[in-house]
């Protein structure tokens, strides 16, 4: 037991999704902001210290912090619906992730870092910067991320990227997610190019969640949704796939052969890899939100509404607990969270996705008879919207 009463063993908590504001200074296209008329707000440093205690408390490394790896020590991922590097101690929240020997991760779209938000993100020893980019060109860009400016954040991350050296050591990983929609698809092929300038390693793509009726147009999932790592049919049979050299004949012909096709299975892995699985609860994660409301997960901290393959869909919030009023490692053992971790863990949810019954037009109950959340309808854990 923790010191706050809190089970340590396999089910410790290790990684926590950090909203530390849901303002932001712009306004995409794809935006939540368009679907819901929550205030904004910034967390209170109170509540940012009560997480990360928690977190040290509960990630479950005996007290050995980043020396016994990233995953035992416990990670703060600095994301949510608005931009981090707005709020105003964001430096000194990273400052604090890392004096307590936990890893610390960004997800950002970079307009903020400039000559001393980047020296001080490399001082503090930030371990990853994603960069949030939809469009490897300038005009594609700016069709997203109205008057933004790719040149401006190419600049800035460039500059965070030369700075590393001698006097901060080469550690910090830089990525781009970029989300995938019919109108920008071909700026794929460009992302190589800008990983290049960027002095990014990896690139993360994700489809959009549409949350206003005009980007039901832009999904490029709607015939691809598996609820389950089974259910091949003559309809819809399983395809098995070798490693191949892919290139621009093979991709066009593979994507017409199994637009209506049952689960696939790569080389690498089968469709069971990503399909039925929560990557919030199988990284022992939880989130918390500006205001202090803890979730199991980015999508359950807001209420807003989206479209699932073309139909509208309510999306309730759900609060475990709230910091600072509650300790972390207190609401990671409620009774009822840890139940929920354990029924996402066996995915004991009905395929909503590909049902899209009455019940499907909201999350707070399915015919399983679950309690609010319901997670049959989860895009995340299909593997079609990802996160940093």
């Amino acid at each position: 037991m923790s010191a706050s009463g809190a089970p340590v063993g396999a089910d410790d908590l290790r990684k926590v999704y950090v909203e530390p504001t849901n303002a932001c200074n712009l306004n995409c296209t794809t935006c939540v902001r368009h679907a819901w008329d929550e205030p904004e707000g910034f967390m209170e440093w109170a509540t940012f210290e009560a997480l990360v205690e928690g977190l040290a408390e509960t990630a479950g490394d005996g007290g050995g912090g980043a020396a016994a790896g990233p995953h035992a020590a416990g990670t703060v991922a600095f994301m949510g619906l608005g931009e981090p590097l707005l709020h105003p101690r964001f430096l000194d929240m990273v400052r604090l992730v890392k004096a307590r020997g936990r890893r610390a991760e960004v997800t950002t779209n970079a307009l903020l870092l400039d000559d001393i938000m980047a020296a001080g993100l490399l001082a503090a020893g930030l371990d990853q910067l994603v960069v949030s980019i939809d469009g490897a060109s300038a005009e594609a860009f700016g069709r997203v991320r109205t008057g933004a400016s790719l040149a401006k954040v190419v600049e800035n991350v460039r500059r965070l990227h030369d700075q590393r050296g001698p006097n901060y050591g080469p550690g910090m990983r830089i990525g781009i997610e970029f989300v995938a929609m019919r109108s920008n698809i071909e700026e794929l092929p460009g992302l190589n190019r800008l990983a290049a300038q960027l002095g990014a390693t990896f690139i993360i793509v994700s489809n959009v969640l549409a949350y206003a009726p005009e980007l039901k147009a832009e999904t490029l999932y709607d015939q691809r949704v598996i609820a389950s790592a089974g259910g091949e049919t003559t309809a819809a049979p399983r395809w098995q796939l070798p490693t191949f050299d892919w290139d621009e004949d093979l991709g066009a012909a593979l994507g017409r052969a199994l637009a209506r096709s049952g689960p696939v299975d790569f080389a690498a892995g089968g469709a069971s890899d990503v399909t039925s699985r929560c990557p919030f609860v199988e990284a022992d994660a939880c989130a918390v939100a500006w205001h202090g409301g803890v979730g199991p997960c980015p999508p359950l901290l807001h209420t807003y509404t989206c479209f699932v393959r073309g139909r509208a869909k309510r999306m309730t919030r759900w609060e475990v607990g709230r910091l600072p009023d509650e300790p972390l490692a207190a609401v990671w053992a409620k009774p009822a969270y840890a139940a929920f971790r354990e029924r996402v863990r066996r995915f004991d949810f009905p395929p909503c996705t590909d049902c899209g019954c009455d019940l499907a037009e909201g999350n707070e109950e399915d015919c399983f008879g679950n309690p609010h959340p319901v997670c049959g309808d989860c895009l995340w854990a299909r593997g079609i919207v990802r996160c940093a």
